[in-house]
């Protein structure tokens, strides 16, 4: 399992807790450090260093939690247009004739309904949906978009007077699926979330440096700093993986939408 593997598969929580009990190893090895490295010719310009490097750990903090913040909402964008294509080929296959009006329904509400049941399994966490299942659900999926193009293409060769819209909005149906399926599986790179954590264990580590070269440890101010960082990186990694976690893009949408296809 390659590292990217690893990082969408993870427990968000477990990571960010893991985070913070290195951040307070690396201050206790840095305050360490300070009280045995400190001299009285050392001056407290030696120092700026350390605020330098907490800047650039905020640097980071703030662009990492802005990218995955906006793959956040492309995914969320990403099931509107795909609700929207679906509707509006819903609405055209309603303006066919009989039978093929009813059976290009029943296959875009089933259609609806294995998208939904889709996503609600993926936000399960006692029965997550594991490779091989999703492999599963995409394929069905794409057999389905080829049901679809049989159906249409027969409503075309017994001239149906909106063919061209049809087939417009059948398009639109598997562009939006493509679209949302990039969107989901768009992540934060692997290189960016190990030099984020790189950053902070190095800032830690000479904050406590800094505290134990002056001799005045400040631990509740340093211990809120941990905290802190560990909470806003667990915000980070849980809209990486939006399978799972409490930040979640809603399918009401969807739902709306099923609603609304008598059966």
């Amino acid at each position: 399992m390659d590292l990217d593997k690893i990082l969408i598969s993870a427990d968000s929580r477990l990571m960010s807790i893991e985070l913070i009990m290195a951040l307070l190893v690396a201050y206790g090895l840095g305050f360490w450090v300070g009280r045995r490295a400190w001299t009285a010719e050392c001056q407290p310009r030696e120092f700026k260093f350390d605020d330098a490097s907490l800047a650039l750990l905020g640097l980071l903090l703030a662009f990492t939690f802005s990218m995955s913040l906006g793959k956040h909402d492309q995914r969320r964008v990403m099931v509107v247009s795909d609700c929207n294509a679906i509707g509006d080929f819903y609405t055209c296959a309603s303006l066919l004739e009989n039978p093929i009006r009813t059976n290009l329904q029943t296959v875009i509400r089933e259609y609806t309904e294995h998208r939904l049941n889709l996503a609600i399994k993926a936000r399960e966490p006692r029965t997550p949906l594991d490779e091989a299942a999703t492999e599963r659900a995409l394929q069905w999926i794409e057999e389905t978009h080829g049901h679809m193009t049989k159906l249409v293409a027969q409503a075309v060769r017994e001239g149906t007077p909106i063919a061209v819209p049809l087939a417009n909005t059948l398009n639109g149906v598997t562009s939006a699926h493509a679209a949302r399926l990039a969107a989901v599986k768009d992540r934060l790179p692997s290189a960016i979330v190990l030099l984020l954590f790189a950053a902070a264990l190095a800032s830690t580590m000479l904050v406590g440096r800094q505290q134990g070269a002056t001799g005045k440890p400040q631990v509740a101010a340093t211990l809120s700093f941990i905290i802190l960082v560990g909470f806003v990186v667990y915000v980070i990694l849980d809209l990486n993986q939006p399978g799972k976690g409490l930040v979640m893009v809603s399918q009401e949408p969807l739902e709306r939408l099923l609603s609304a296809m008598p059966r």
